[in-house]
């Protein structure tokens, strides 16, 4: 999967609902399909039903085409287990991995099933649905814009054709109903133990900070001497959603720290991201509480966490100038709507329907206010606070986004996982109800990590020098979100995941895979709602200006000699319209003919090309 992540992103399994059928085989290495050919599964999975000699249909430039094999259903995944090539040894199954096989998919990554016969009109299946005919094709569109089809025998009176395809069905509304409880099961145990003894000899290590040792070791890292790990959320009795330690300045006490709290949304006050070698450092915080009243004393350790010991403070709303959540999900429709294979909009049209998306818009929003904020950071040594209304959404991608741009170490692969760990894992992005794994929340599904991931694509074809990782890991960690076996992408927050494994007796978690905000520097008196009075009936401060800042980093690009030396390691990419572009390899991957040459070719298809060549030569 994931090289150096495998503690950071798990695997879970629950067992078959009532209505399923019952395990064909308790020992999955034992079930072997009509050729004798072993099916390549985790421990604890089983097949519910199966079909053999399905076609599978692949396209491209050259047509259609299609792979025989056997199509099986199990209670985690519809997988498809192609017949052996003549030559290959019977019983070895060709695909070592089990997760990432173009051949399979997990059962909540199906989008949307339709059954195809040449005499009835295609039918979209549900749970309630009732089959009346024996269909010639199954097909299957996945939330990760892949499309597989599925062909059965052409006469289309196969009857295993209708048994595995209520199977898929079936299957598929067990596990929206409980795929939290993949998170408990033996066989995801018996995975992580195995990728913990694999993570340990990797160096450097993925930090999944949930210990303080890996903040104090962090810490370390980014030289940031005025701060400290403080404890005082390790109950989570200060807030849920926060993670259990928090870097604040160290001359703040605890006491003073539990001060802060009542005066923020949802009680998540400031804390440091990341601290720059140029003295500035980074922070992120929730809005000022609507009905906060501070006192005295209350004011004096708001100010001391926000100014950070800097004689000044940016705050950036983080929310101005990017989509909301609700704007992401739209637009991500339309996008998944354009992408399938079968989309309605004529080529002529495609472009035009793509910008009508406002996809790459909102892309380019982030990449542009992540610039800005990065380049402000380099300019001078000042305190800059990111501010959402509820700090876990965009403030999660900004503050990711940023350390991409400053750190060369958050480019690395241990970095950038660190970096998910700390920025979204921890800090409490809501992924269960972002991703929507379970199918009970349309309201609230938005691929807000998905628009992360996609800038940090961006990035990554303007700097291709500069990360240590490629485009591949970047599609394989976009695929993991969309399967419940990665405890990462499981919990809303660290007090879920730390509560459901202490309810299930569970180990440790130890073993656990824009135009810049409308404002400029502003006096200090002005920086905190209750200096002058209660805190405004709006919620949160609005910086003031909306040119100065643009007006500063223009100067910072155009005076280089006017402000410290930017490390090395910084990057400014451009964000003008044809420079941030479509993520073809991700969005595309139905389109096989848009595929071809996208794809390097792996090892294994390397060698067996080799193979073929050199027993063509022998010949």
């Amino acid at each position: 999967m994931l090289s150096g992540s495998k503690t950071s992103f798990k695997i879970q399994q629950h067992p078959p609902g009532p209505a399923l059928r019952g395990p064909k085989s308790s020992d999955m290495n034992s079930k072997r399909n009509r050729n004798g050919q072993a099916f390549p599964c985790i421990p604890g999975e089983h097949v519910l039903e199966e079909a053999a000699r399905v076609r599978k249909i692949v396209r491209s430039r050259d047509g259609e085409g299609s792979i025989l094999g056997t199509l099986y259903c199990t209670n985690l995944r519809v997988a498809f287990v192609p017949e052996p090539a003549p030559g290959d040894t019977v019983g070895a199954p060709r695909c070592s991995t089990c997760l990432h096989s173009e051949h399979d998919v997990a059962l909540p990554c199906i989008g949307r099933l339709v059954a195809v016969n040449s005499f009835t009109k295609a039918k979209v299946l549900t749970a309630n649905s009732t089959l009346k005919f024996i269909p010639e094709e199954l097909v299957l569109y996945c939330r990760d814009f892949r499309v597989l089809r599925f062909r059965f025998r052409d006469s289309g009176l196969e009857p295993r054709a209708c048994q595995v395809t209520l199977a898929i069905v079936q299957a598929q509304e067990s596990s929206n109903a409980s795929a939290g409880t993949w998170y408990d099961s033996g066989a995801i145990r018996n995975l992580e133990n195995a990728w913990l003894s694999t993570e340990e000899s990797l160096s450097p290590p993925t930090l999944l900070f949930e210990r303080p040792c890996d903040w104090e070791k962090e810490l370390r890292r980014l030289g940031a001497a005025g701060w400290r790990v403080s404890p005082v959320n390790e109950r989570f009795d200060m807030a849920t959603s926060l993670p259990k330690y928090l870097w604040v300045p160290s001359r703040l006490l605890d006491n003073e720290l539990k001060r802060a709290f009542g005066h923020f949304n949802a009680r998540r006050i400031p804390r440091l991201c990341w601290h720059h070698p140029g003295g500035s450092d980074l922070l992120r915080a929730a809005g000022f509480h609507a009905d906060s009243d501070p006192e005295k004393e209350d004011v004096r350790s708001v100010e001391a966490l926000m100014l950070a010991g800097h004689a000044q403070c940016v705050i950036v709303e983080t929310a101005a100038d990017l989509p909301s959540p609700a704007e992401i999900q739209l637009s991500y429709l339309k996008l998944r709507a354009l992408c399938l294979p079968d989309s309605s909009v004529a080529d002529e049209k495609w472009l035009s329907a793509l910008e009508g998306t406002r996809w790459l818009e909102h892309v380019r929003a982030c990449v542009r206010k992540a610039s800005e904020v990065a380049a402000l950071l380099a300019e001078r040594s000042r305190s800059i606070v990111l501010q959402e209304s509820d700090d876990r959404d965009l403030n999660c991608l900004l503050a990711s986004l940023v350390q991409v741009l400053s750190d060369p170490h958050a480019r690395t692969q241990s970095g950038f996982q660190s970096l998910l760990q700390k920025e979204w894992v921890v800090a409490g992005h809501p992924f269960l109800q972002r991703l929507n794994l379970l199918r009970d929340n349309d309201r609230e599904e938005s691929p807000v990590f998905l628009l992360f991931l996609d800038c940090v694509w961006q990035l990554l074809q303007q700097f291709p020098a500069s990360f240590e990782f490629t485009e591949t890991y970047l599609v394989a960690l976009h695929d993991s979100s969309y399967i419940p076996f990665f405890s990462t992408f499981l919990f809303n927050c660290q007090w879920e995941r730390d509560r459901r494994n202490q309810l299930e007796g569970a180990l440790s978690g130890n073993r656990a895979v824009y135009l810049f905000a409308k404002g400029a520097l502003s006096p200090q008196t002005h920086l905190f709602p209750w200096k002058n009075g209660s805190l405004s009936k709006k919620g949160w401060w609005r910086a003031q200006s909306s040119e100065s800042l643009s007006e500063q980093d223009r100067s910072l690009r155009s005076k280089p000699s006017g402000c410290p030396q930017q490390p090395e390691g910084l990057l400014l990419p451009a964000s003008a319209g044809p420079l941030i572009r479509l993520w073809r390899r991700c969005y595309l991957r139905g389109s096989q003919e848009v595929q071809r040459g996208l794809f390097a070719s792996t090892l294994a298809e390397l060698a067996e090309e080799l193979d073929r060549l050199r027993k063509q030569l022998g010949d």
